[in-house]
């Protein structure tokens, strides 16, 4: 039995990154809620530094992903 994969194409691919995105965003503002709500964020934090703990999670996620190929 043989796999039968079809190319890719530009619209596939803009689609997955805009997906990536809007996840990458969505995930940050509910993470940013959820410290907020709870009171768990420190005074001096903003949505920015949220963004940039969200942002070395996803960055650690695809080097485990290419380290582990």
């Amino acid at each position: 039995m043989a796999l039968i994969f079809e190319k890719s194409n530009k619209l596939e691919k803009t689609g997955e990154k805009l997906g990536f995105l809007f996840s990458y965003f969505l995930f940050t503002s509910v993470l940013y809620f959820m410290l907020f709500l709870f009171h768990k964020l420190p005074k001096s934090w903003s949505y920015f530094h949220v963004g940039a703990i969200t942002l070395s999670i996803t960055l650690l996620g695809l080097f485990l992903s290419k380290y582990l190929k």
